[in-house]
C-alpha cells in the first residue's frame, strides 16, 4: 500500500471516497446484467448469455465486498441513507439482484445455489420491508415525506416480484419443496401487486402536488415500467407452475392480471421517453453516467423477457415477437451503460494523479 501511495498518492483517497459514496441502488447493475443474460439465453445466444452471467456474478461479489467495506468504514453514511426517503428504497436492489442471479443460475441447473439465494433474498426482503418504511417514511421527523417520493419506491415492488419469479422457477423442478415454493411465489406476487398500487399513488401524488423540476425526473422512474414487466414475468412463471393448492386457486386471476400489467407497462414507455427528452433536450440537464442508469437497462431487459414469457404462457405470438425484438434494445442499452461505467470508473478513481 505504501508503494502504491507513493506512485499515485490520491488513489487510496479516491477509492475510499468511491466506497463512501456508493449508491444503495448499485445492485441494479447485477439486475440489468442478469436479466439481459436471461434474454440472450432465450434468444439462443448461449455464449453471450454465459458471458453476461459471469459479469453479473463478478459484479455481485464485488458489490457485496464494497458494501461490507462501507459498513465498516462509513457506517454513518449508510445509516443516513436508511433515513432518506429518496435513497433508502434503493437497498431493495440487493434483493432483486440476488433473485435475478438465482433465476439465471437455475437455468443452468444450479438449483441448490438458486434455492440458497432465494432464502437469502427472502430474509433481506422481510427485514428491509419492515425497516425501511419505518426509518425512511413513517418514523421520519421531517414532513412532508411525500415530497421526496420518487421512482426508487417501485424497487420494493421489483424485489417482491423477483422472489415470486425465483420461487416459481424452482417450484417446477424441486418436488420436495413444491408446496412451500408455490406459497412463496403467490404470496410475494400478491404483496407486490398491492405495493405497486401504493407506490403508484404516492409517486403520482408527489408529481401532482409538488413542483416537478427536470432534475427530479431521474432514471429510476423507469422502474415504474420495470415493476410491471417483472410482475408479468412472475405471473407467467406462476401460471406455468405444477399443480399445487395455492396455484390452482389463483391461476386464472394471475394470468389475467399479467396481461393487464403488460399492457400498462407498454403504455408507460412513451411518457418515459418523452420525460427523458424534456429533461435532457429541452432543459439541458447534462447526460452523464450515474449508477441510476442501470435502472433504465433493467426495465428494458425485463420488458423483453416479460413479453416473451407472457406470449408463451398465454399463446400470444405478437407479444412474444415484441419481447424478442425489444431484448436487443436492452442489450444495446446494457453495452452503452457498461462502457460509460468503465469510463467513469477510470476518470473518477483509477486515472493516475498528475505529477508535479
Amino acid at each position: 500500500m505504501s508503494q502504491l501511495s507513493t506512485t499515485n498518492p490520491g488513489l487510496a483517497q479516491r477509492l475510499d471516497a468511491a466506497v463512501r459514496g456508493l449508491a444503495p441502488g448499485y445492485f441494479a447493475l447485477v439486475m440489468a446484467t442478469g436479466i439481459v443474460s436471461v434474454a440472450m439465453y432465450s434468444n439462443g445466444l448461449r455464449v453471450l448469455s454465459a458471458a453476461l452471467l459471469a459479469v453479473g456474478c463478478i459484479a455481485y461479489v464485488v458489490l457485496i465486498t464494497l458494501v461490507l467495506t462501507r459498513l465498516v468504514r462509513h457506517r454513518e453514511a449508510i445509516k443516513q441513507e436508511f433515513f432518506d426517503p429518496a435513497r433508502a428504497f434503493g437497498f431493495f436492489t440487493f434483493v432483486a439482484a440476488t433473485c435475478v442471479l438465482g433465476s439465471r443460475l437455475a437455468v443452468e441447473g444450479h438449483y441448490a445455489v438458486a434455492l440458497a439465494l432465494l432464502g437469502l433474498a427472502s430474509v433481506a426482503w422481510l427485514l428491509l420491508g419492515y425497516v425501511i418504511p419505518w426509518t425512511a417514511v413513517l418514523g421520519r421527523a421531517v414532513r412532508p415525506v411525500l415530497q421526496t417520493a420518487n421512482g426508487t419506491w417501485f424497487i420494493w415492488v421489483v424485489a417482491s416480484q423477483s422472489i415470486a419469479v425465483l420461487a416459481a422457477t424452482l417450484e417446477v423442478v424441486l418436488d420436495e419443496h413444491r408446496r412451500v415454493l408455490a406459497l412463496v411465489a403467490v404470496f410475494s406476487w400478491s404483496v407486490g401487486i398491492f405495493l405497486y398500487a401504493a407506490a403508484g399513488v404516492f409517486v403520482g401524488a408527489r408529481m401532482l402536488l409538488y413542483d416537478l423540476r427536470p432534475e427530479d425526473l431521474t432514471p429510476p422512474y423507469w422502474v415504474a415500467m420495470g415493476a410491471t414487466a417483472i410482475t408479468v414475468v412472475a405471473g407467467a412463471r406462476i401460471v406455468e407452475m405444477s399443480e399445487a393448492p395455492m396455484v390452482d386457486a389463483t391461476r386464472g386471476l394471475i394470468a389475467g392480471a399479467s396481461v393487464f400489467f403488460w399492457a400498462f407497462g407498454s403504455w408507460l414507455i412513451p411518457p418515459l421517453i418523452v420525460a427523458g427528452y424534456w429533461r435532457h433536450k429541452v432543459h439541458k440537464v447534462p447526460l452523464r453516467y450515474e449508477a441510476a442508469w442501470w435502472s433504465i437497462v433493467f426495465p428494458l431487459g425485463m420488458y423483453g423477457v416479460g413479453a416473451r414469457f407472457l406470449g408463451e404462457a398465454d399463446r400470444l405470438p405478437i407479444v412474444k415477437a415484441i419481447g424478442f425484438y425489444e431484448s436487443w434494445i436492452a442489450l444495446a442499452a446494457w453495452v452503452l451503460v457498461f462502457i460509460a461505467m468503465l469510463v467513469n470508473l477510470y476518470r473518477t478513481v483509477l486515472r493516475p494523479s498528475p505529477s508535479f
